[in-house]
This record gives C-alpha cells, structure tokens and sequence, in this order.
C-alpha cells in the first residue's frame, strides 16, 4: 500500500467517523465561515500537530507551519511572503484575539541551524532552508556561547526556546500586529513542547522564563 493510499484509508475512517459526528458543526463552518479565536504558528515537524496536542475541534484554530515554527520581520518589499500573509489574514481578515509561537524539542530545523549543515548550499540541496533559518542567526551565536560557558546547558534548547521569543519580537514588528496589540484586541504568547515526555511549557512575559503547565485531574 502506498503513503497516499493510507491517507485515502483514513480518509474514510474520517468521513465515516468524526465528519458524521460533527456534523452540525461542519454545516456550520461551511454556511457560516470560520472565526478562530486563535492562530497557532507551528513547526512543520510530522511529530508536532497543535491541533491534537491542544485537542481543538475544527474551526477553532488558525494554524501556520513551517520549518522551526519562524516568524519573519515584517517587510514590505513586494516579494511573495507567505508567513507574513497568513498573520496579515489572521489579524485584519479574521481577528483573532491570540497568536501562539509553539516551538518542540528535537527541532530538526533548528538542529540544522546549530551544526551548519546547509550552509552555502544551493536551493535543492538546503539552500531553502538554509536562508530561512539565517533568521535566527543572532540567536544561535547567543545559544552557542550559553552552552560552551555553562556544559549543563543545552545549546539545541536554548535556540529553540530563543528562536520562539525572536518570532515573537518580529510579530510585533508587523504595523497592523501593533496597532492590534496596543488597542488591547491581541495577545502574543510562546510555548514549547516536549516530544517524549509530553509536557508544554508556556513563555511568561515578566521573567522571560518558560513554565511547565501542570496537568489538572
């Protein structure tokens, strides 16, 4: 059986499962539009899918992936910016009243930042990835220093948790990101998940720290 032949299997499990379970609110969402209160921005990473770890319902998210769940600058240079469209959608088109940066641990792309593998590589052979992941250099240096200064620190850590505090400086460098923000109509927040052990630390603001989110009964 092939990978797309899989997909079509559960695809079929899908409609003969949860779509006929949901179906009220699937009528609703195709007569009356989505509203997601909020937009995600997440890794591509086939291990991370915030709808499931979140357990949201459709329509109730705004969800961006790429690879190291980045955030570019704002820029207005009339090249073909695919990120920078969906934030535009998600907060003039749709309004959402949160942004949430969630980065994981054992992020290849940030991996990827950390050892050079790309670098100088042609488009086809990293060169993507390569300039996309030049975004954080600043803080892949910083990164670099924390680990070779304190051993106990991990270096992969430290970007990725970094990585998502730069994506979420460069969200606030978006004008209509701001003005959204400073009229009290946006809130931005970071998280991190752990792949193999399942927690979800949340970015707080004042001490610039991720806290582990306890688990309720």
């Amino acid at each position: 059986m092939t990978a797309f032949a899989t997909l079509i299997d559960g695809y079929r499990r899908f409609r003969n499962g949860g779509y006929v379970e949901q179906r009220d609110r699937f009528d609703h969402l195709a007569t009356q539009g989505q509203s997601p209160p909020v937009m995600i921005v997440a890794c591509s990473d086939s291990r991370v899918d915030p709808t499931r770890i979140f357990d949201v319902a459709p329509g109730e998210v705004f969800v961006l992936r790429n690879v190291a769940n980045l955030v570019p600058p704002y820029e207005s240079d009339g090249g073909q910016h695919g990120a920078s469209a969906a934030i535009e959608f998600a907060v003039t088109q749709l309004g959402v009243a949160e942004i949430v940066v969630m980065g994981h641990a054992q992020c290849s792309g940030i991996a990827a930042s950390l050892n050079g593998r790309f670098a100088g590589a042609e488009a086809g052979a990293g060169g993507f990835i390569d300039r996309w992941m030049a975004m954080i250099e600043p803080a892949r240096q910083d990164a670099v220093r924390a680990a070779a200064t304190h051993p106990e620190v991990a270096a992969h850590t430290v970007l990725e948790m970094a990585a998502i505090k730069l994506s979420l400086d460069n969200l606030r460098s978006f004008p209509f990101v701001a003005a959204a923000i400073a009229a009290g109509e946006l809130t931005l927040r970071g998280a991190w998940f752990s792949i193999g052990d399942g927690s979800l630390r949340v970015l707080d603001e004042s001490s610039g720290r991720f806290e582990p989110v306890t688990l309720g009964d």
